[in-house]
């Protein structure tokens, strides 16, 4: 028996409840927070692009900034809300998540949502990416090259709800996957480097040739 299922059958020997995502949390839209708005400084900011770019499960700093003023005007997500890009042309990608685990607030653009709920935030965030959710997801997607789906819709969808315990022990275990999933494209982006470097030397080498009766050819010719 895993540690999982110990836990399961001494803190919820009846079975895991189900609930909405509405039973368990809101969804605020985000406003007003436009690319031309990010900075390198200022206050945290997420736009729902760098959803899809560059966040992964949680995030604790973020990639872009805005201007304070403009920020203390835009609805944000506190520590341990989901930011959830809700538009995109791909029906996968339609709302994709990251969990802001950030010491203070984080300003969030338009088409995207804050999930502010009661449960662990990465255990939520990783359900976003389940088999489960994407099969219930896409009978809420509408629209036709863009692709959305809104925050009544997501609602509805359903999720399991074990005891804090056993999300907790979930994510330590999809952590590890998710840190060697991490490691293993470095060490992939490394060797794809390094093979690079070493096609660029022989390429190189291989059509140096000295001309006849004169010196070597450079690529000055």
């Amino acid at each position: 028996m895993s540690r999982i299922d110990e836990l399961i059958a001494e803190l919820a020997p009846k079975g895991v409840e189900f609930k909405t995502l509405g039973d368990i949390g809101e969804f605020v839209r985000g406003n007003g927070l436009q690319k031309s708005d990010l900075t390198d400084e200022g206050a945290p900011a997420i736009h729902y692009g760098q959803v899809h770019t560059h966040y992964g499960v949680w995030a604790e700093t973020t990639k872009s900034f805005t201007d304070p003023a403009l920020a203390a005007k835009l609805r944000r997500a506190k520590p341990g809300d989901l930011v959830i890009a809700t538009t995109s042309e791909d029906d996968a990608a339609v709302a994709k998540a990251t969990a802001w685990l950030g010491r203070g607030e984080v300003a969030v653009s338009g088409d995207a949502y804050i999930y502010r709920h009661t449960v662990d935030p990465r255990y939520v965030s990783y359900f976003f990416q389940s088999e489960r959710f994407q099969e219930q997801k896409v009978r809420y997607i509408t629209g036709t090259k863009v692709r959305r789906v809104s925050g009544d819709a997501l609602a509805k969808i359903r999720i399991p709800v074990p005891p804090l315990e056993v999300q907790r022990e979930i994510v330590r275990i999809l952590d590890q996957f998710t840190q060697l999933e991490a490691e293993l494209e470095a060490e992939l982006e490394a060797e794809l480097e390094a093979r690079r470097r070493q096609y660029e030397h022989y390429r190189d080498q291989l059509l140096t040739f000295r001309e006849a009766g004169g010196g070597p050819v450079d690529s000055d010719g």
